[in-house]
């Protein structure tokens, strides 16, 4: 029978390495996997990380090596591009770094002592997704290495590191008949044992890749976070009446479909998918994760309450699969194909997708694959780019007839193209709110997309804004606040209560996450976007917002814990709770009491004077902060951009006029206040061609991408319409000044608003 060895420990590394060693380099750095080189960094800003090849050495035995007649080495991810080679001789080349795969090594060209190199290069090319997103591409084994030790009659492990048996259980009244494969030739026994150990049923086949149906009767369902049960199947191959070969698969059986009209249904029943999307990386060891850290993500996005989770951009580690499959919660899986187009890149994503299907069809929690991700960023009429889309919607329907398909388009993507209306299923990331318009443009967007396409099934993938340790009682758009994180989640909670129609909403991101190419909110390398901080230690007000509305669990917090120092008469308390009534004390007198209307958010004006405790109390819980008047800002709260640094209390906002901190929509709609966006718009031209050496302008960029003309259509004037000027010219960093800004704001202090 089958044995797996893992070999994570005892490796040679060096990063600067030319050729492949003939013998095992003890002056190399010794370490142990999972690991990668760009742990800092790929962490720290800017976009400098180092992208090349790395060189691993093992060590190895004939006796580690020959534990059955037949060995391969299986690798669960290594980025991006992997060269494998034992005893000087190539074995393999692997594209793609997300997904497992395996190379059988010949039992001829064993040695008493081997010598296993492996490459992992994250080099840019044209050819291997990704190449351009939002996120560090980090280089490295950054899973497990195992030697898996086979009889010569075994499951199939060379088809794309996939687990050697297909599953898929069809749901008959209260019974099941469960499909199962296994890819292999000779007879094979097929049982089906319950949660508990028990055998349910058994078949016996034989032939090439023989398949069995074997009934369950009165099945139990895998019902989501209500009842994830799971079976287990397994397959053994038999040869010459003895047992060589063994493998097992958990699965679920359940039904689901997506409706336009009324949402996600799961069994029959309404089951509304409202999560968040998750990218795996941490501190200092970008993606070389351990399960215990799998783990502490699963249990904090099982504590916010999401019944989904997006898998963001690209396969993630089995751990986190089974955990999935294990708590109930269901999953988006994609490849990496993101944001730029590669026409070189085809047969890439071809493999990628093939992979990802492959390895991980027989888990229950999987309900869509996503084809890509913002690929429309340079336009989405290409036909490259339709004739890639096309090809792996064909691919996923071939290789699975249970799961439809899904895109995450952007904003510029126009809805009545064919690009957005290739898969079965759709949604859309959109930061109106964050990245120019307003908050409240979100729903009215899905409204109109659902009146013109009501047959569509239409989601979110993604939505959300930044947060760091900034605080004020004035939150406006692009001050990376604490407050208005939970100011934008609180307005986009509403919309989406008010909208079931949604197959699926997912929040950007669950936990920040590293991108070296940004320099955004005081932290250079990062995404702020998560309910909870990168180090999984401090969960955002947000957190709690989502935790209200989804978690069950009877909960109270307090909002803006870390904004105790306050300059205001009055200031604004906000409580996130799912109880019945909260009410507010302050230095232990009632503040007041409030049902909860609608939604779970209550508001409170409390008096600012000296030190106050907070406690909100709903039931026999409460939660406590505190707060205290003082006469000027605390600059601890403040963030210091480079270039125009610029804060709030320094903009005159003379009521009834216009000021920076107004959107260029309404500054538009003033006929002076055209001539002065026209002068700064004039300006910021100038300045950019200066600064790129007379170069003509094509675009400008932010977060890492580059933002063209192709891109401007009747969604990205929306979101532009949604900016301040102060938004802008802050974008732009370094080619503002202050004083430059407070000359604009001084402009516009002479225009009075138009009245609505």
């Amino acid at each position: 029978m089958r044995t797996v060895t893992n070999i994570n420990k005892n490796w040679a590394f060096s990063l600067e390495a030319k050729e492949i060693p003939a013998s095992y380099p003890a002056e190399w750095t010794s370490l142990d996997l999972p690991y990668t080189w760009n742990g800092e960094d790929g962490q720290d800003g800017g976009n400098d990380y180092r992208r090349t090849k790395g060189y691993f050495v093992k060590a190895l035995t004939k006796e580690e090596l020959t534990l059955n007649e037949v060995t391969y080495i299986e690798f669960q991810a290594v980025n991006s591009t992997a060269e494998v080679f034992f005893n000087g001789k190539k074995l393999t080349t692997h594209h793609g770094g997300y997904s497992t795969f395996r190379v059988k090594i010949a039992s001829e060209d064993i040695k008493d002592e081997n010598l296993l190199v492996v490459t992992a290069d994250n080099s840019p090319n044209n050819f291997v997704y990704p190449q351009m997103a939002d996120f560090t591409f980090y280089g490295g084994i950054y899973r497990d290495v195992n030697i898996i030790s086979v009889n010569k009659e075994h499951f199939d492990l060379d088809y794309f590191g996939a687990p050697g048996i297909k599953i898929t259980p069809e749901i008959e009244g209260k019974d099941a008949e469960v499909e199962i494969q296994a890819f292999c030739e000779g007879e094979v026994r097929f049982t089906v044992y319950d949660a508990d150990g028990n055998k349910v049923a058994e078949k016996t086949e034989k032939g090439k890749n023989p398949e069995a149906e074997l009934d369950i009767k009165d099945v139990h369902l895998w019902n989501g976070r209500i009842d994830p049960y799971l079976y287990t199947a397994e397959a053994v191959l038999i040869a010459d009446g003895e047992e060589k070969d063994k493998v097992t698969a958990r699965f679920g059986c359940r039904t689901f479909k997506v409706d336009p009209e009324k949402g996600f249904f799961l069994n029959g029943k309404s089951y509304p998918l409202r999560g968040v999307s998750r990218h795996q990386d941490r501190p200092g060891i970008g993606n070389a994760l351990l399960p215990e850290h799998h783990k502490e993500d699963l249990d904090l996005i099982m504590e916010v309450g999401a019944t989904t989770i997006r898998l963001a951009h690209y396969q993630h580690s089995q751990v986190f699969y089974d955990l999935c499959d294990e708590t109930g919660l269901v999953l988006w899986a994609e490849i990496p194909y993101i944001s730029r187009h590669m026409p070189e890149g085809f047969d890439n994503t071809k493999s990628q997708m093939t992979e990802l299907i492959a390895q991980n069809y027989n888990h229950p929690s999987i309900v869509t694959w996503g084809l890509s991700n913002e690929i429309s960023m340079g336009g989405s009429a290409d036909a490259s780019l339709l004739k890639n889309h096309h090809m792996l919607n064909d691919l996923c329907h071939e290789m699975d007839k249970t799961r439809p398909t899904t895109i995450a388009a952007v904003t510029m993507a126009e809805i009545d193209s064919e690009y957005v209306h290739i898969s079965d299923i759709l949604s859309y990331n959109h930061y109106f709110g964050w990245y120019g318009g307003t908050t409240d443009m979100n729903g009215p967007w899905f409204d109109d997309f659902h009146k013109k396409y009501p047959e569509k099934a239409i989601g979110i993938s993604e939505y959300g804004c930044e947060a760091l340790n900034w605080h004020t009682s004035t939150p406006t758009q692009g001050d990376y606040t604490e407050e208005y994180q939970s100011f934008y989640h609180e307005e986009l909670i509403k919309q989406i209560i008010e909208r079931p129609y949604l197959w699926a909403t997912h929040v950007w991101n669950m936990f920040d996450f590293a991108a070296d190419a940004r320099s955004e909110g005081g932290e250079d390398g990062m995404n702020h976007k998560g309910l909870v901080t990168f180090d999984r230690k401090y969960k955002k007000d947000s957190f709690y917002a989502y935790k209200a509305w989804l978690n069950p669990e009877k909960m109270v917090h307090i909002c803006s814990k870390r904004y105790i120092d306050r300059t205001e008469d009055k200031t604004k308390v906000t409580v996130y709770s799912n109880c019945d009534e909260v009410e507010l004390f302050a230095n232990g007198v009632s503040v007041g009491k409030q049902k909860k209307g609608k939604y779970p958010f209550f508001y409170f004006e409390v008096k600012n004077e000296g030190e106050t405790t907070l406690r909100a109390v709903a039931g026999d819980i409460s939660d406590e902060a505190a707060i205290r008047k003082v006469d000027t800002p605390n600059e601890d709260y403040i963030l210091k951009e480079e270039g125009a640094v610029i804060n709030w209390f320094e903009i005159d906002t003379p009521t009834g006029y216009l000021s920076i901190n107004d959107s260029i929509g309404d500054i538009w709609d003033t006929a002076k206040g055209k001539i002065v966006l026209l002068s700064v718009v004039m300006g910021l031209m100038k300045k950019m061609k200066s600064k790129e050496g007379g170069g003509e302008v094509a675009g400008f960029s932010t977060d890492g991408m580059k933002v063209s003309p192709k891109m401007i259509n009747k969604n990205t004037i929306g979101m532009l319409k949604g900016f301040s000027i102060k938004r802008v010219c802050m974008m732009a960093k370094s080619l503002f000044t202050k004083e430059e800004l407070l000359s604009i704001n001084a402009k516009l202090n002479k225009i009075k608003k138009k009245n609505k």
